[in-house]
């Protein structure tokens, strides 16, 4: 899985805006035996067993990414002002080909797959829209990684339930916790519950809620209303490698976001199936085609 399709950087874009950060400030460094009574009283000692499963959770996740660079061809389902429409999606070496297929459940006109066909061959010969996606992917990636890391430290864990290997945590914002950027603060205001496979060390489900409402350059640069609400969900798809399956974002307001993600999503991925790894555009948009003409 790369990075940029995790748990983790769908729920972060969602919620963090995309400006220039002002001087960072330390990060208050992990709390241990040493958490000061007040601590205690607020329940830090005691969820610091599941803060510490969080890190091994996120350590292994950055550890996937780093090393999961395959690629896939699947359903996209998305609800957008009313309406569902279907795509198939095929990722290649040198970014991702999607065309949609039907809409409402209802395959495409002549004169709709005409303008789907055109709009592929048009990002297939150019470099520069190619160039965009990556860049986008890139950037979001890079800050996904700096956010995650924050996990185990920004937030406050405490254990909820346990079935088999999987472990559901509540979580809220961690008060001792000093963002280092203006996109960490977004962890102040983030409150909900956090499932996890224990015997894969995956997550597998993010779901909550802002508890209060964000600002950003004293709204100015945005502004997200109290109560919006995520979901995002991934699941293994082939031994050890792990998609997102289902990413919901519900929030009012408005802000700068990051590139891939926006603030009303309703997603759904299916039909998992593995392609080439050296799969070029070209290569990619023919799969497609083919894909299409079976159905």
């Amino acid at each position: 899985m790369r990075l940029g399709c995790s748990i983790p950087t769908v729920v972060l874009c969602g919620f963090t805006a995309l400006f220039q950060s002002s001087e960072p400030t330390p990060a208050a460094p992990p709390q241990g035996p040493s958490a000061t009574t007040s601590q205690v009283a607020r329940g830090e000692k005691q969820s610091q067993p599941a803060n510490e499963l969080v890190r091994t959770i996120v350590a292994n996740e950055l550890k996937a990414a780093d090393e999961d660079h395959s690629h896939w061809m699947y359903q996209l389902e998305t609800m957008k002002a009313g309406t569902l429409e279907t795509r198939r999606v095929v990722e290649t070496k040198d970014g991702d080909v999607t065309r949609v297929v039907s809409r409402n459940g209802k395959p495409l006109s002549a004169e709709e797959q005409k303008v789907e066909e055109e709009r592929v061959d048009k990002f297939i010969h150019d470099p520069r829209e190619q160039q965009k996606q990556q860049k986008d992917a890139r950037q979001d990636a890079h800050k996904t990684r700096e956010l995650l890391a924050l996990l185990p430290d920004a937030l406050t864990y405490s254990s909820a339930e346990s079935n088999g290997s999987t472990t559901k945590l509540k979580f809220e914002p961690n008060p001792d916790f000093q963002p280092p950027s203006r996109e960490a603060h977004v962890f102040h205001e983030m409150a909900g519950e956090l499932v996890l496979d224990t015997k894969q060390q995956r997550l597998v489900e993010f779901t909550g809620h802002l508890i209060h409402p964000v600002d950003f350059g004293g709204g100015l640069l945005g502004h997200l209303e109290e109560g919006g609400t995520f979901d995002v969900r991934q699941q293994e798809v082939a031994p050890n490698i792990w998609e997102i399956t289902l990413l919901t974002i519900n929030m009012k307001g408005r802000a700068l976001f990051f590139k891939t993600i926006s603030v009303q999503q309703d997603e759904k991925r299916s039909e998992f199936q593995r392609v080439s790894d050296t799969l070029s555009l070209t290569e990619g948009e023919d799969l497609l085609r083919k894909q299409v003409a079976a159905e």
